[in-house]
């Protein structure tokens, strides 16, 4: 009989690798220099004595200024307990991570991309005047989105819900197949797998053919799943490619603004969104908290504009200022080759948006919270996290208790323990309130969905949660009655009947260490 292998040198091997990955070591470079800071304050404080005092001046003056700041009150007040609680580095804690100020030169960037993005929408004030006409309540969302986002509502576009992912992989990789002129691709998480076989090879043959093919992933969440320097292999292979806000070792909080979108855009004709990232999990191949639960559409027609607008201003936003990639910023005139080419009879209204961090407007809050206030008879909304501030647990309890059926579902198995603790820390208030909370007991939920009323439906990449609603770019698609509509609600549906749904006295059935923990949660979770 042979003797039985061991697989140490593997699990070293695994180990060793993980500490020499490129997010330890910048993390460990990152607490280097954090160390340095406070020994050096701490050194210079016993040979000078009014640094001390400098310190809790400085300490004191950002409190003052933090409390008249026109920010989110939850996200002030953590702060200023922190602050407060350690007073001598706390101010100098708040200027490196908690100061959401991004450089002049950073901001106006920003603003250029998405001041010609918003230039080289067209207008479709026929199909605004429609909705107003036919539902007259949801008017102002619609209209708000045009005049925060630029982006406008269309007819003549076609929608396709897929209640799973690996339905929309199926569709996605067929609809790839098909590209004649360009292909543009920008997704937070890209891991290699059965999910990316396929959609890089074609990738890779349809940039041998010469068509404009350009790849755009969030460094952050990709940083564990992919090799370092993975752009420079797909640009090895033709594929221009481009990472988002890349991670450094440096004290300061931009690195805190990340790419959340889920985009694909084909021929400008056809379109995917949603919650679906491209790794195995989405599409189920394997379980990685259970059953991955999430959703997509995918849109043909004029509405596609609206995603390829929003690529390109995020793709001339991030790239680099060196003369290689001059060439990948169209002028007004190039612009015009990326528009539809196709017109498809569709029922309804389909307004695709976006949502920056820099710009200080939470379009997609304020999304959620119009359907919020807007309800006759019913919200229902599916959401990974559920951090909330204190705006939207009111527009949420006031519709509860103004008789309208609101329903939430998040998983019931977590991807992150401390997360889904903050997020159970929020069940108390609406639960009391007439809100209806239902956990998706086969495992983990990650669409990020709105429906109310038979009328209108929101799917897209937003969490209700602050790293999405300040922090992050995010994107949407909002239905206006469209078959979608229906669609999202029957699945809605069907979703809770695999769901266990939260009874009313919960709270009181938790135990008193969790009740502490997830009262000292949410009080930091604008900082988590």
């Amino acid at each position: 009989m042979f003797p039985k292998r061991s697989n140490r040198p593997i699990q070293a091997k695994s180990i060793f690798s993980f500490l020499m990955s490129k997010v330890v070591v910048i993390a460990c470079l990152i607490i280097v220099q954090l160390i340095v800071l406070v020994l050096s304050v701490l050194f210079l404080q016993d040979y000078i004595s009014w640094l001390y005092s400098a310190l809790l001046t400085l300490s004191l003056t950002i409190v003052i200024w933090l409390v008249n700041k026109e920010e989110n009150p939850s996200y002030k007040l953590a702060w200023v307990i922190l602050i407060m609680a350690f007073p001598v580095f706390g101010g100098l804690f708040y200027l490196v991570f908690g100061n959401k100020n991004m450089p002049q030169k950073m901001i106006q960037k920003i603003t250029d991309a998405y001041e010609y993005e918003k230039k080289m929408y067209l207008t479709a004030q026929e199909n605004m005047n429609k909705i107003s006409q036919q539902i007259p309540r949801l008017a102002s969302l619609s209209l708000y989105l045009q005049n925060t986002t630029g982006a406008p509502v269309w007819h003549n576009t076609q929608a396709e819900y897929y209640p799973l992912g690996e339905n929309m992989w199926v569709r996605m990789v067929e609809e790839l197949e098909k590209a004649q002129r360009f292909i543009f691709m920008e997704y937070f998480i890209l891991s290699e797998g059965k999910m990316w076989t396929p959609i890089l090879e074609i990738l890779k043959r349809k940039a041998a053919e010469g068509l404009d093919v350009r790849f755009m992933y969030d460094d952050i969440g990709s940083i564990q799943v992919l090799p370092n320097n993975y752009n420079k292999v797909l640009e090895s292979w033709g594929i221009q490619c481009i990472v988002f806000n890349p991670f450094r070792p440096h004290l300061n909080s931009s690195m805190n603004y990340r790419d959340h979108r889920k985009i694909t855009v084909i021929d400008g004709n056809v379109g995917f969104c949603g919650g679906i990232n491209i790794a195995d999990e989405y599409i189920n191949a394997y379980e990685k908290y259970g059953h991955w639960k999430d959703t997509g559409v995918m849109l043909q027609g004029d509405a596609v504009w609206n995603l390829t607008a929003m690529f390109l201003a995020l793709w001339n936003f991030t790239r680099p200022a060196d003369a290689e990639f001059q060439q990948f910023r169209p002028t007004d005139a190039e612009f015009q080759r990326f528009r539809p080419t196709l017109s498809v009879p569709g029922d309804g209204y389909v307004q695709p948006f976006g949502d920056s961090p820099l710009d200080h407007i939470n379009v997609c809050e304020d999304c959620y919270m119009h359907i919020i206030n807007r309800a006759t008879r019913y919200v229902y909304i599916t959401t990974p996290y559920l951090i909330l501030d204190n705006e939207m647990i009111t527009a949420l309890q006031s519709a509860a208790r103004s008789g309208i059926d609101v329903r939430i579902i998040t998983p019931h198995v977590p991807d992150k323990w401390l997360v889904q603790q903050a997020t159970k820390s929020f069940y108390g208030p609406l639960l009391k309130a007439g809100v209806r909370i239902y956990e998706y007991t086969p495992g983990f939920v990650h669409a990020k969905m709105y429906v109310s009323d038979d009328c209108v439906a929101v799917v897209g990449t937003a969490n209700m949660d602050y790293r999405s609603f300040y922090l992050h770019f995010e994107c949407g698609v909002c239905f206006f009655n469209n078959s979608v509509v229906h669609e999202v609600k029957k699945d809605i549906l069907d979703t809770m009947e695999q769901c266990s749904e939260i009874p009313k006295d919960y709270p009181y059935q938790v135990r008193l260490w969790k009740r502490i923990l997830r009262a000292f949660l949410r009080l930091f979770s604008p900082l988590m």
